[in-house]
């Protein structure tokens, strides 16, 4: 995969739809990490993923770190409130992970502190 985009305990099934629709039409790869707020076949997710489900590439892993290993410790970017680095100053390469918190707590504090300040990025972009 091109990228690597990974929505840690995601909620709400209509974002998460509109991401797989987004990592289909790039050629990225999703990753879901459990726990999920909604259920694979519901049907917001189906109805935001439109015809799209079937082009994309989605995993589910219990854990982040079975995420990490199984995408074989790839270089993570963490996309957060508290990043200082801007989306567009980040230099990416093939296989690097971008990891998204959750709608209502974002990344948690260990995920984040375990990410180089480097690679925190910012979000949103615009104050």
């Amino acid at each position: 995969a091109m990228l690597h985009i990974v929505l840690v305990h995601p909620e709400i099934a209509p974002n998460t739809g509109n991401v797989m629709r987004l990592a289909a039409n790039t050629g990225c790869a999703l990753h879901l990490v459990r726990p999920l707020g909604f259920a694979l076949d519901d049907a917001k997710l189906r109805r935001a993923g439109l015809d799209y489900r079937e082009h994309a590439r989605v995993a589910v892993h219990d854990t982040l770190a079975a995420c990490l290993t199984a995408l074989h410790a790839p270089r993570v970017f963490a996309l957060t409130s508290k990043g200082h680095v801007h989306l567009d100053e980040a230099r990416f390469a093939a296989g690097d992970a971008l990891l998204f918190g959750s709608e209502s707590q974002g990344l948690p504090a260990d995920v984040l502190a375990a990410v180089p300040k480097a690679q925190r990025l910012r979000l949103p972009m615009v104050p």
